[in-house]
């Protein structure tokens, strides 16, 4: 399967040593998890912790600093969020880019 093939998510989110930095601090470090397909998960944590900014490297608002995104063995790190076999429902519109 290509990066463009993906049409919707078949197979595991895997992220790999994922890092995303701003500047001198450091949002998210070196965070790697596998999500099984068909799967439902939460990320729960205190305020500032790094689950928006992950959730937002996922669907491709932000790009990593460091680490890969793959779906079903595709790497989709770089690829445009309207190409991204993903959704994202903020709680809060102010997250929304």
């Amino acid at each position: 399967m290509s990066k463009s093939d993906i049409t919707k998510a078949e197979g595991d989110l895997h992220l790999e040593n994922l890092t995303k930095s701003f500047g001198d601090f450091t949002a998210v470090d070196d965070l790697s998890l596998l999500v099984p397909q068909g799967s439902f998960f939460a990320l729960l944590g205190p305020s500032g912790c790094g689950k928006t900014t992950t959730l937002r490297m996922v669907a491709g608002l932000e790009a990593p600093t460091a680490g890969r995104i793959r779906i079903g063995g595709a790497d989709i790190t770089y690829e445009k969020p309207y190409k991204r076999p993903v959704n994202t429902v903020f709680q809060n519109y102010a997250l929304f880019p």
